[in-house]
C-alpha cells in the first residue's frame, strides 16, 4: 500500500434525513466518487459524491 493513502480528508456535513452533524472521512487521492454512507446519528443512507478530497454532494438516497 502506498503512503499516499494515508491521508485522508474530514468533512462535517449535516444529515438531510435528521440533521445532526456528522463526520465523513474522505479520500483526497480518489477522482470523482459516489457512494452510499449511513448516517452515523439516525442509520438511514446517504448518497455521497466527493472529487479529490472535497465533498461535492450529500443527499438522501430517496430523492
Amino acid at each position: 500500500m502506498s503512503e499516499d493513502h494515508l491521508f485522508t480528508e474530514l468533512a462535517h456535513p449535516t444529515c438531510p434525513y435528521c440533521g445532526s452533524s456528522i463526520h465523513l472521512i474522505i479520500d483526497p487521492f480518489e477522482e470523482r466518487q459516489t457512494y452510499i454512507e449511513d448516517c452515523e446519528v439516525c442509520c438511514r443512507p446517504m448518497e455521497v459524491t466527493t472529487e479529490a478530497g472535497l465533498l461535492l454532494e450529500l443527499k438522501r438516497e430517496d430523492d
